[in-house]
């Protein structure tokens, strides 16, 4: 990483916002997917039929809204369920910018607040 890159700066987030609407996608798939799973275990477990009938309808929209976030992150380019070397460099990218943003020295090394203030704090 540079000393001297300025992280704040606008200038230097550029892709950011997409690369933010990906990551909470592919958050939002996985949530869609977990769900569409528990339901199912669910449906398998309950005794009456009332219940029964909620979980179903439950699990059909589910699994209608997975397929939807599926059809749009895969016009957006998101996801790549059927090209697996480009699902492969996708999540290298995104491996890479992690690590890079763990590296980031976003705040001073000197914390201390000493002498900022207009008095001294009341004892």
């Amino acid at each position: 990483m540079n000393e001297g890159y300025d992280y704040l700066d606008p200038s230097n987030a550029l892709n950011m916002p997409e690369m933010a609407d990906m990551t909470f996608a592919m958050d939002f798939l996985i949530r869609v997917k977990e769900g569409v799973r528990n339901t199912a275990i669910a449906l398998t477990e309950t005794a009456t039929e009332g219940a029964r009938a909620i979980l179903r309808n439950q699990l059909h929209q589910g699994i209608a809204l997975h397929q939807e976030v599926t059809e749009l992150m895969m016009r957006k380019k998101w996801f790549h369920p059927y090209e697996l070397n480009e699902q492969f460099k996708l999540d290298q990218l995104g491996a890479i910018n992690a690590v890079q943003m763990a590296q980031m020295k976003l705040f001073p090394e000197d914390t201390s607040r000493k002498g900022m203030f207009d008095r001294t704090p009341d004892q």
